[in-house]
């Protein structure tokens, strides 16, 4: 059976690859830091597995890696899709925010590749999909260190992709735009119904809408397909 693994399971757009993927007939490993509840819960659904690390630190990323290969015998899509944000002016962000941001979303993602990426160049087979954002793309202004993180996972993409293409294995992104997940928490109505207004589809995204563009990438449909960045935004950045 074919294994997948998404960082981040817990949160919406994770949980909702987690269950595209698993549609599929592929076995979902569901990474969670604190969301164990909700990973678990997720993981017996779809007959998969949860395993918890704080990707922050290398040395939790390492045991995760063992377990999963040890338990699975190999990876064949690793979906990088655990991230954080935050938003500030640049001189308000402390030193300290802005190294966990950078931890998470830009080398936990680099470290997770880096130690499931052996096994995939030993079997000549496999996919990595990084999922950024559109203000990796555009960039936003109060979201400076938040942007650049995820402008990083779009320079990986690329580079990657250029590295790894002769064993077999295949490196894509997707670019999220304004997707309703817990993240939109802290808006009103008012400001999520503007916020569609200048979506040129008129809504907000889903989870699925990433979910589905996920599995797609991955697939076979998308052999030809690497070092790319696809943007699933509704047309808010062009």
């Amino acid at each position: 059976m074919k294994t997948v693994l998404i960082t981040g399971a817990g949160g919406g757009i994770g949980s909702a690859i987690a269950k595209a993927f698993a549609q599929e007939g592929y076995f979902p490993v569901l990474h969670y830091h604190h969301s164990q509840a909700q990973a678990e819960q997720l993981a017996e659904t779809l007959h998969g597995m949860a395993v918890q690390a704080d990707l922050s630190e290398i040395s939790e990323i390492e045991k995760m890696t063992c377990q999963v290969l040890k338990e699975t015998g190999h990876l064949d899509i690793l979906v990088n899709n655990a991230g954080m944000s935050i938003s500030g002016l640049l001189t308000d962000i402390s030193p300290e925010m802005r190294q966990k941001l950078f931890s998470v979303n830009v080398l936990g993602a680099i470290e997770c590749t880096r130690l499931f990426l052996p096994s995939m160049v030993h079997r000549k087979s496999g996919c990595i999909l990084n999922i950024s954002s559109m203000w990796g793309q555009a960039g936003a202004s109060c979201e400076v260190d938040y942007s650049a993180s995820k402008a990083a996972l779009i320079g990986f993409t690329k580079a990657l992709a250029q590295e790894v293409g002769l064993s077999g294995i295949r490196v894509n992104c997707i670019a999220p735009g304004v997707i309703q997940t817990r993240m939109l928490d802290c808006y009103d109505a008012q400001t999520l119904s503007e916020l569609a207004g200048e979506t040129p589809l008129n809504r907000l995204g889903t989870p699925e809408d990433i979910a589905q563009a996920a599995v797609f990438l991955c697939s076979e449909k998308a052999g030809f397909i690497t070092g790319q960045i696809l943007g699933v935004n509704g047309g808010f950045v062009l």
